[in-house]
């Protein structure tokens, strides 16, 4: 029963490792305007970090632009000072309600470095996925040693099914890896 609980904790922990990485990977840019850009900007609001989402409605009125509408207009300038201070490289302007982002095509030196960026993000992944795993090895050796209330067999069957879900969310970070990959060469 020990054994059950314990490859429940772990897909758990590596399902949300993954969405963590999906995240990550929806704000690095492509040559496309998606919400995924901005949603995640903090932004200072009435003393109170906030993400733009939440201050704001997102839309993409065409393939290189963002529409941001705050629903307080006041809080545009801190929406621009966030963008402006973001690794996005893109050009705002305001009308006095709206923000508009002018999404620039990528350069080919860009879009490798971007690639770059990506591959790292993914090797993180995975190491926070091998780092769950050792961790729930770890405490399932101790207690099968130790405390003794894990059967050997037990261990050895649980041991195994958590290597498989290991390489099931592995194999989801390339996946994911390839398909933003692809999407930034285009």
């Amino acid at each position: 029963m020990l054994g059950k609980e314990m490859i429940k904790q772990t897909d758990d922990k590596m399902k949300k490792a993954v969405e963590a990485a999906k995240r990550e990977f929806n704000e690095v840019r492509t040559g496309r305007a998606h919400p995924g850009l901005i949603e995640g900007l903090h932004i200072d609001y009435c003393g109170t970090h906030m993400t733009v989402k939440q201050i704001a409605s997102i839309s993409i009125p065409d393939p290189r632009t963002v529409l941001i509408q705050p629903w307080d207009p006041g809080v545009i300038p801190e929406i621009e000072k966030s963008v402006n201070s973001s690794t996005l490289g893109a050009t705002c302007s305001n009308d006095g309600k709206v923000v508009r982002l002018n999404i620039p095509a990528l350069s080919e030196e860009r879009r490798n470095e971007m690639k770059k960026v990506v591959k790292d993000m993914a090797e993180k992944s995975r190491v926070s996925l091998r780092s769950i795993r050792r961790e729930i090895n770890d405490k399932m050796k101790k207690m099968e040693t130790v405390d003794k209330s894990m059967t050997e067999d037990e261990y050895y069957r649980s041991h195994e099914e958590i290597q498989k879900i290991t390489d099931r969310y592995i194999k989801e970070i390339d996946e994911l890896l390839e398909q933003k990959s692809k999407s930034l060469m285009e």
